[in-house]
């Protein structure tokens, strides 16, 4: 007797005898209820299984959608959207590529079959969903993953742009601020009396070099702290090739942090501090820069003939200043067979 299961052939009900026979049209109408029934029950688990998978996508769907817009970091929407995708598809493995060719965010291993869908925004490829598993894919899958896909690509286009945008503000508000701070130096250098004009101008420019080596450093390593030895290391070659000629310079510098605005009023002081003794020390000129517990310590010393009349000099008002309001610190000044500047400040 054939199963059907809306008009579609499911399969057959075979029915045997010991002996031959002819069955009875009783039998033959019980045999063709039985084989109705079957049907039906074939065709019911059928629309069970199918409901029960878009159920299951919808979950998906549902628990991607809320990463993306939950989550403020396109790190964490992309993790989530593979990590749905492996576990909604039964998948090995998964991991989405960007345009660049560097693979992103993968999971799990590779499989013996695997997909790849592209990721695209206003008709460009940004990047590719790729999935494995060891067993085939059907199509409800491949309609599954390219709602995935569309997913994956909102979130990451979505999340440059939030980056591009955050990038650009923070750099906007980064150049005013030091804007502000070039302006403030420059109006304390003008009420200086008796200035050389000549010098004035040199240290002034100095000092911007300073405020623009840290903005260089965070812009190349895009994070908000900086790395102090490698910020001392550029400021004492500029400073050293316009100001130390004939002279010993030493250092010894190892990794403190500290916050981007913190770190531009650092480089102002290593600057002045540094200036002053490569313009009035002897010929050995020293910087140590260490942590010691929470602080960070910046010692500079030469072998010169002390401060002289520098204790009212544009540059130690500057430096004072700095080292009290914007970093919270310490200035200790020593005159021992020349002069010995450290400066102690909260690290980050």
């Amino acid at each position: 007797m054939p199963i059907l299961a809306r008009e579609v052939l499911e399969g057959a009900l075979n029915v045997r005898t010991r002996e031959p026979r002819a069955f009875t049209e009783a039998e033959i109408a019980l045999l063709t209820s039985i084989a109705f029934q079957v049907g039906q029950s074939i065709e019911h688990a059928k629309l069970y299984a199918q409901a029960r998978r878009r159920v299951e996508e919808l979950e998906a769907l549902a628990s991607i959608s809320a990463a993306v817009s939950e989550s403020l970091y396109l790190e964490e929407s992309l993790e989530a959207i593979v990590a749905t995708t492996v576990q909604s598809l039964r998948a090995t493995g998964a991991a989405i590529v960007l345009e660049d060719g560097r693979v992103a965010w993968p999971e799990g291993r590779a499989g013996a079959n695997a997909l790849r869908l592209p990721l695209r925004w206003r008709g460009r490829e940004i990047g590719e969903l790729v999935v494995d598993r060891d067993v085939p894919f059907s199509d409800d899958d491949r309609q599954l993953l390219d709602a995935i896909a569309n997913q994956a690509a909102v979130a990451l286009e979505h999340g440059r742009m939030a980056l591009r945008g955050v990038l650009a503000q923070e750099i906007h508000h980064r150049v005013k601020n030091n804007l502000q701070t070039v302006a403030s130096l420059l109006r304390l250098q003008a009420r200086a009396e008796e200035v050389d004009p000549r010098k004035a101008l040199g240290d002034s420019v100095n000092r911007i070099l300073a405020i623009a080596a840290v903005h260089e450093v965070l812009t190349e390593h895009r994070e908000d702290v900086v790395d102090l030895a490698e910020l001392v290391d550029r400021l004492r070659s500029m400073l050293v090739q316009s100001l130390a000629a004939g002279k010993e310079v030493r250092a010894e510098v190892s990794a403190v942090e500290l916050e981007g605005h913190r770190a531009t009023a650092l480089a102002l002081v290593f600057s002045e501090l540094f200036s002053n003794a490569l313009e009035h020390g002897g010929d050995h000129v020293s910087i140590t820069l260490r942590a010691d517990g929470d602080d960070g310590v910046l010692v500079l010393a030469d072998d010169g003939t002390g401060m002289q009349d520098a204790s009212h000099g544009t540059g130690l008002q500057i430096v004072l200043a700095l080292v009290r309001d914007e970093l919270g610190g310490t200035l200790s000044l020593v005159e021992d067979d020349g002069l010995r500047a450290e400066v102690r400040f909260p690290a980050a």
